[in-house]
């Protein structure tokens, strides 16, 4: 006997659906009137392509986490070992105005959104 089912993903308080590739980078897709199709090695959900050999996991998410962007705390600038702005440019924790800055730090790197 064969048998069939359906997996209903209950995914309302989870606005996106985020893609981890094995790069680490990620791609987050918006789920309303989401489509999704494989066809041989390509995922695309949405407007976003996947080679299904560079995705590592995909899971949703309560935030769109494909810009990166988070917004800075003053803890997390007195733990900059670097900081730059968008143009590659140099700067330090007082030279910042509002704006987004790639921070490096022990733990990694982030880009921030100063306010």
């Amino acid at each position: 006997m064969a048998m069939m089912g359906v997996l209903a993903a209950h995914a309302e308080e989870y606005p996106y659906l985020t893609f981890e590739l094995t790069d680490g980078t990620k791609a987050s897709v918006d789920v309303s009137s989401l489509q999704i199709t494989i066809n041989g090695n390509t995922l695309t959900a949405g407007s976003q392509t996947f080679e299904l050999t560079n995705l590592s996991k995909m899971y949703f998410s309560g935030s769109n986490e494909s810009t990166g962007i988070s917004e800075t705390l003053a803890g997390d600038l007195d733990t900059a070992t670097e900081i730059y702005d968008l143009q590659g440019r140099k700067v330090t924790k007082y030279q910042m105005h509002k704006g987004i800055y790639v921070i490096k730090t022990n733990k990694g790197n982030f880009k921030v959104n100063v306010k």
